[in-house]
């Protein structure tokens, strides 16, 4: 499971795509996660980290 938040376990949702007639296909939310460099209890690590965790303060970039 690639693209999922290191520190809150923020992944992907399923919903729908709603076209002008209103007919449903599923499709997938992305969650905001990017590959980043931090530190966690003074120890250095990598990992894929929402934008919410670096926004909120919870990891601190390296």
């Amino acid at each position: 499971m690639s693209r999922v938040c290191t520190i809150c376990g923020k992944g992907q949702t399923a919903g729908n795509n709603v076209s002008h007639s209103h007919r449903k296909t599923k499709r997938t939310f992305a969650a905001n996660v990017q590959k980043v460099t931090y530190t966690k209890d003074g120890k250095v690590q990598k990992g894929y980290v929402c934008a919410r965790c670096l926004k909120s303060d919870k990891v601190e970039r390296v």
